[in-house]
């Protein structure tokens, strides 16, 4: 799942547009059917181990019951993994006037214990006005949300001005059979589209009960893992060495704590900071109006960079996940290795952001090698007509609510489309609280209130981006 929902609001938190704003909702029978639709999706565990073939097949059934004709519902598994199903459901136009859109949301959720949660987590449950259960926030309920305003729109004769592909995929959490990744690489005709939708990202931030902003993901961070590893001869601990491999490793890795990417901007985040810029007041304000300009005024950028998550959209991170050293208490470490997660401006590469780590390390007895690598791809184009869509949607359910292009901290679908050239934009319906994210956690939860209004806010979207123009 992407960060940007929870962190996007992090530089406009004392903003307070929208929050006296009732959105509508929809009509009680969909409501009722997207609770029917997400109490089914929460019962069947969808985590890698399981696979998300009933989950597919559960959606087929359902969409054919509302209408939907048997050649437009179709289940696909991966050959190599079979238990990972996909479904494919298409709204046809009648005479397309443009070529599709593709609306991309993945099926799987990651584990969750039953002894770790105060509910069963595969079960939904509702307690004081919120929906438990895993995958409530990421991204069943956006699923059903999503799946409910389908069949609306299906049942209510609506024909979009060009077909409507909705893909509901594997392993987008694991990445060890991404349904995405698998649909564009062999399945292209199946899913080839002028315009991708994902709802596994962007979207409103609250806090509390104050709508703060709504952003439209247009590229996200790429990451890219490396291993560090020290080795030596080792030898008997009553005799230590001064070459010692965990020390060796350590000062490598204290090096890296210390050390800053550059600043780089790029022509979302400068949007992002401009429009950010509105809701803040003092030097702050300032601050974020001088890096949306290029260059990026470097005193402002290290002012904003004291906040971790600006610091995130200013430049390049790499950060120390994870460590082992040595083999018994009483020898010395023949090996030290140390993992580092780095995500990437999308204008950064591997090769370059490896080679800078080599530098400041400043040790060839470090070896750094890449363990996942990169699959980097470069911003969607920002579009003004599609922004402007997206503003009337979002404004004509909540007025006055702030809406700008962001660029996603964590990794999304969308990069798979994007890499395949396909213009990409995630806009999540289901608001959530900066200060309560859940999202593969405990406890997962969403609130009732801020799904209702999904349900409404995605049939609003769907017959939007369903025209030509």
């Amino acid at each position: 799942m992407s960060y940007g929902r929870i962190l996007v609001a992090g530089l406009c938190a004392a903003a307070l547009l929208g929050g006296a704003a009732q959105a509508q909702t929809p009509p009680p029978a969909n409501l009722a059917l997207a609770r029917e639709l997400l109490a089914e999706l929460i019962a069947i565990n969808t985590v890698h181990d399981h696979g998300t073939l009933p989950a597919a097949e559960a959606i087929q059934k359902r969409m054919l019951a509302a209408g939907f004709a048997p050649a437009d519902v179709t289940v696909l598994t991966i050959p190599e993994h079979p238990t990972q199903g996909q479904v494919l459901v298409r709204l046809r136009a009648k005479a397309p006037k443009a070529r599709p859109v593709l609306w991309i949301s993945h099926l799987d959720v990651v584990e969750a214990r039953r002894e770790d949660w105060t509910v069963e987590p595969f079960a939904l449950t509702e307690k004081d006005g919120w929906l438990y259960g895993r995958g409530v926030q990421d991204m069943k309920g956006e699923i059903a949300a999503l799946l409910a305003a389908l069949v609306r729109a299906k049942q209510e004769g609506f024909v979009p001005d060009r077909d409507m592909i909705f893909a509901f995929t594997s392993d987008e959490e694991s990445g060890d059979a991404n349904g995405v990744d698998w649909l564009v690489k062999t399945q292209r005709p199946l899913v080839d589209a002028a315009l991708v939708m994902n709802s596994d990202g962007g979207g409103g931030s609250l806090r509390g009960d104050r709508r703060l902003s709504y952003g439209v993901q247009t590229s996200e961070k790429v990451y890219v893992t490396f291993q560090l590893e020290a080795t030596n001869k080792g030898g008997h601990s009553s005799v230590p060495e001064p070459d010692n491999a965990i020390y060796r490793l350590a000062k490598g890795l204290s090096r890296i704590e210390a050390f800053k990417f550059p600043v780089v901007t790029t022509p979302t985040t400068r949007g992002y900071f401009a429009s950010s810029a509105a809701l803040e007041t003092g030097q702050v304000a300032a601050d974020m109006l001088a890096v949306s300009k290029e260059p990026a005024d470097p005193a402002a950028a290290e002012r904003l960079s004291a906040m971790p998550s600006r610091n995130a959209r200013l430049r390049t991170t790499c950060v120390a996940t994870g460590l082992s050293g040595g083999h018994a208490e009483n020898a010395l470490p023949q090996r030290a290795r140390a993992v580092i997660q780095c995500r990437m401006i999308p204008t950064d590469s591997e090769a370059v952001v490896r080679a800078k780590l080599v530098e400041v390390v400043a040790d060839p007895g470090i070896e750094i090698s890449v363990i996942a690598p990169a699959a980097a791809a470069q911003d969607s184009p920002y579009n003004a007509a599609l922004m402007a869509r997206f503003t009337k949607v979002v404004q004509g359910m909540w007025p006055g609510v702030p809406v700008a292009p962001h660029m996603d901290l964590g990794a999304t679908d969308s990069l798979y489309t994007r890499a395949a050239g396909m213009p990409s934009y995630a806009v999540s319906a289901i608001w959530g609280d900066i200060d309560d994210n859940r999202a593969h956690g405990r406890d997962e939860r969403i609130s009732a209130k801020a799904f209702s209004e999904a349900v409404e806010f995605d049939y609003r979207l769907i017959k939007s981006v369903a025209a030509a123009r």
